[in-house]
């Protein structure tokens, strides 16, 4: 089993930074694929970016490209996700999601994710 917990999250202004961070426990977490998702009220679950267990490999939504950064640090057994020039449509709920490499066919589908944190909640004011 992993266990993911998400922290970070909180309220910014239109054009503000955050970073959220997603902390690991349990199997061995540097070769999982990690993950952010989020989900805004009345919405589906929509991917954010994906990392590989070494960190050299990123996937990123299109809404996000050249804004957010995912990347991690395996020594700490975490996942982070820089937000940056945020606007009031990323106000979601965020997740952060994992899965043994071997058994994801696309990175993009939260389907193909098996562990799941409980999420951050990130408002962007206008």
């Amino acid at each position: 089993q992993v266990q993911l917990v998400e922290s970070g999250g909180g309220l910014v202004q239109a054009g503000g930074s955050l970073r959220l961070s997603c902390a690991a426990s349990g199997r061995t977490f540097n070769f999982y694929a990690m993950g952010w998702f989020r989900q805004a009220p009345g919405k589906e679950r929509e991917f954010v970016a994906a990392v590989s267990g070494s960190g050299l490999t990123t996937y990123y939504a299109d809404s996000v490209k050249g804004r957010f950064t995912i990347s991690r640090d395996n020594a700490k057994d975490t996942v982070y996700l820089q937000m940056n020039s945020l606007k009031p449509e990323d106000t979601s709920v965020y997740y952060c999601a994992g899965q043994n490499p071997r058994f994801l066919s696309s990175w993009s589908r939260e389907t193909e994710y098996r562990y799941w944190g409980q999420g951050t909640q990130v408002t962007v004011s206008s």
